[in-house]
């Protein structure tokens, strides 16, 4: 069976999205099928080659990948958008799929029609929440005429998407609530984590790498994502504020780039706060989460929140935004708060209170939970179970 994957928001420096494409990838090349990803590019012309990333092994291949040519999205995103149909078309046509799995509930809802005309089942994964989406570029509240206008476009937009399709995807009840409530039936497939390179280290390890860096006696925070809007970052500075405004020697390493970095680092100049970019190397980004004390995840709209559970994998508890997906994801391994400063401060303050060897080993178990064999297991069962409408 040749699997072919159809997303939009992906680059070389993009985060969850990516990784769970690439470790998907991988289980179907294990269980014998082909797998290629159909990925925007620079161009002028479509290019194949074959992507090392987050999921491999130093120049590990992670599969083939096909680039279309596709424009810059505005601003320093540092995503292309496949907004031109023709060239996607022709090289799905060129491809000739068995399978379709679009990761893309905008630019690219149109494959669904596509996949059916050419009798070809088609999955949709829901990766984001249009219903956080809206509300931060429509705000005006839970109740009354917006809140109501607001909903009603997305239930039309999540209906047409399901419909557009075979099958629906969800990695967590979160995402999957919005498209449930348009009667969609969703197939939930949580993602997994990488449990060896995301390894808790040895109580030696971790001091000797605080050491390198001067932190030795401090509270080491870190918080790993994208730096945009949606994610608020800010709350982790907020939170890094406060507490050292009550006497916690405490700092912050933010993992990441995006368009807030600037703003962030203004508000930052004070404190404590080291950005390191975009940390491509999993080995290393996987040794500064394992060293910090707490980390934190600010994203009231994850519908799930890879870098958490990377975090808890290696033994690092996690402050939870509690909107959205994320307190699913960590459970007890961590807690979920409020969206302000303070009320990550004060989770951060619950959780050292906790004897650092049982937190650091509730935050490991419960990353166990997770693995990329049973969620690339779990999309193959979907893509078995699909059936082509004009099959």
């Amino acid at each position: 069976m040749r699997v072919v994957q159809l997303a939009t928001f992906v680059a070389p420096t993009s985060g969850g999205l990516r990784t769970a494409l690439e470790q998907w990838r991988r289980g179907y090349a294990a269980a014998g099928h082909e797998a290629v990803l159909v990925a925007p590019g620079p161009g002028p012309r479509s290019s194949v080659e074959g992507w090392t990333g987050p999921a491999a092994g130093a120049g590990e291949d992670v599969g083939t990948v096909v680039l279309v040519p596709a424009p810059r999205v505005p601003g320093r995103s540092g995503y292309r958008l496949l907004w031109r149909r023709a060239p996607v078309r022709r090289v799905l046509e060129e491809l000739a799929p068995d399978r379709l799995e679009v990761s893309d509930r905008s630019v690219l809802r149109w494959a669904g029609a596509w996949a059916a005309a050419a009798g070809v089942p088609s999955v949709v994964v829901s990766h984001e929440s249009l219903d956080g989406l809206a509300g931060r570029r429509w705000p005006g509240g839970e109740d009354g005429p917006a809140a109501r206008w607001r909903r009603a476009a997305v239930d039309r937009a999540n209906a047409a998407t399901a419909a557009a399709h075979d099958r629906v995807v969800a990695t967590t009840a979160f995402a999957a609530a919005e498209m449930e409530r348009v009667g969609a039936r969703v197939d939930r497939v949580p993602l997994g984590v990488d449990l060896v390179t995301f390894a808790a280290p040895c109580a030696e390890d971790r001091a000797a790498a605080r050491g390198r860096e001067g932190a030795e006696g401090a509270v080491r925070l870190v918080h790993c994502g994208r730096l945009s809007p949606e994610k608020e970052p800010r709350r982790s500075v907020e939170a890094l504020r406060v507490l050292r405004s009550r006497g916690v020697d405490a700092t912050l390493d933010v993992l990441g780039d995006g368009p807030c970095r600037p703003a962030l680092e203004r508000a930052a100049r004070d404190l404590p706060v080291r950005f390191h970019g975009f940390v491509a190397d999993r080995g290393a980004l996987a040794r500064r989460l394992g060293a910090a004390d707490v980390a934190l995840a600010t994203g009231p709209l994850e519908t799930f929140g890879l870098a958490a559970l990377e975090a808890l994998a290696c033994g690092t508890p996690v402050v939870a935004a509690g909107a959205g997906a994320l307190p699913e994801v960590v459970g007890d391994a961590g807690v979920a708060v409020d969206q302000d400063g303070a009320a990550f401060a004060d989770g951060v303050l619950e959780l050292l209170a906790r004897p650092p060897r049982a937190r650091r080993a509730a935050a490991r178990r419960r990353a166990e939970t997770f693995g990329w064999a049973a969620s690339s297991a779990g999309m193959l069962a979907v893509h078995e179970a699909a059936r082509s409408r004009a099959g």
